[in-house]
């Protein structure tokens, strides 16, 4: 295995480093996107947005593009996805939504899915034609128009399954079928031919070796994180067939080409680290210094994929302890950082009722070194009344928190 023991080309002190990681992640300032152009612009940049099937208050794609899309709201991201189909949602870092224009890219690792998924079980494998002979005569359709007791169970991944809904799983990890739409959590399948233009499923891989597929997916996926370190972790996660060592190789061959730049930060404990060539050229062609706005990130938000990372460089110690027993959390079921700035400022936990309507705060807390000014508390009205709207909330309940909403001076819708 390749020692990475290159000499950093880019040294730079730890609120650079931040200034750079927010400005990457379109969040210096949060908002500043708009539309269906900006979701694609920060597609573009950092390749894909992790899916999640946990919903307390939105989606964690929705959660991710709150917080970059002024006025953002969830139906913009299902008309990108399901009627004008310009994203896709499949496979990158784990369940991901991407921009249908990469399809081509990942013909390598559906084939690895596939191969991967058939080894739990034959038995699906036999039902596939029957299952798209139905689809193809039916139209879309999801696990639950099939017969359990018709088609039987199998032994799947998460436990004991429909044979049919294993079936679907695997010609959908194959890209023989794609999600048409989404009934809450529920996907509904289709033939990906009536989904995606003949031109995309027609194309040749754009990699033609496996090293150069190891080079874009790598490349790619530090366009995901920003700044990237190598080292076993999670956001390494969905690149066919790479280990440290390969990732240690393709690291050096993509600084040897020019495509990213090993890169140091004083203070930060883990070296080298790497960052993309044209995400640097970028952030240092810009003397940007907006005023300081607040947000509220994702647990899953691309910022968050290396915590270990941001607790170096933001001195933010955070984790998801959403698997976590309740008697083992320190904070909450599902907590979003509080962004103001170029710094973390706190934590929220909080829910929507979607019956009510209500977007109930169920707990805050500050970072110790925080000094609430008024540009703070200003900059967290304007930052609940947005999030607010993107929920379409009609109240707030600070019952739990009532010293926040003193503070505040916040009003109910």
């Amino acid at each position: 295995m390749p020692r990475l023991t290159l000499t950093p080309q880019v040294v730079i002190d730890k609120p650079t480093a931040r200034r750079f990681l927010l400005f990457h992640h379109n969040l210096l300032p949060p908002r500043s996107l708009a539309g269906k152009s900006g979701v694609k612009a920060f597609f573009k940049r950092v390749g894909c947005i992790q899916y999640d099937t946990i919903n307390v208050v939105g989606r964690n794609p929705d959660l991710v593009l709150q917080s970059r899309i002024r006025d953002y709201t969830p139906g913009l991201l299902d008309e990108m996805l399901y009627l004008e189909r310009s994203l896709i949602d499949g496979w990158d870092k784990l369940a991901s939504i991407y921009l249908v224009r990469d399809w081509p890219y990942f013909r390598r690792q559906r084939a690895a899915m596939y191969l991967h998924q058939q080894k739990r079980s034959s038995e699906p494998i036999a039902l596939e034609p029957a299952v798209k002979s139905r689809i193809a005569a039916e139209g879309p359709l999801s696990s639950l128009d099939y017969d359990g007791e018709e088609h039987g169970s199998v032994h799947w991944f998460w436990g004991s399954t429909k044979l049919a809904r294993a079936t679907l799983e695997l010609l959908f990890a194959k890209g023989e079928l794609g999600i048409h739409h989404k009934v809450g959590t529920r996907r509904i399948f289709d033939l990906i031919e009536n989904l995606l233009p003949e031109e995309l499923l027609d194309a040749d891989d754009p990699n033609p070796t496996f090293e150069s597929y190891q080079d874009w997916h790598i490349a790619r996926r530090i366009g995901s994180l920003g700044i990237a370190a190598n080292r076993s972790g999670e956001f390494w996660m969905g690149i066919h067939k790479t280990k440290a060592p390969e990732r240690a190789e393709s690291l050096l061959r993509l600084c040897e080409q020019g495509k990213i730049l090993p890169l140091s930060v004083d203070g930060a404990a883990t070296a080298p680290l790497f960052v993309r060539t044209q995400d640097w050229a970028k952030f240092t062609a810009t003397q940007a210094n907006p005023s300081a706005a607040a947000a509220f990130l994702a647990p899953l938000d691309n910022l968050m994929w290396d915590r270990k990372l941001i607790a170096e460089i933001f001195d933010f110690q955070y984790t998801w302890e959403v698997y976590k027993p309740p008697p083992q959390r320190v904070y909450g079921y599902y907590v979003l950082p509080v962004l103001y700035g170029n710094r973390f400022i706190g934590r929220m936990e909080s829910k929507f009722d979607r019956k009510t309507k209500a977007l109930r705060i169920l707990g805050w807390w500050w970072e110790s070194d925080v000094v609430v000014e008024d540009a703070v508390v200003a900059a967290l009205q304007s930052c609940f009344s947005q999030f607010g709207s993107y929920l379409d909330c009609e109240t707030y309940d600070f019952s739990r928190v009532p010293e926040l909403q003193a503070l505040l001076g916040f009003i109910d819708r």
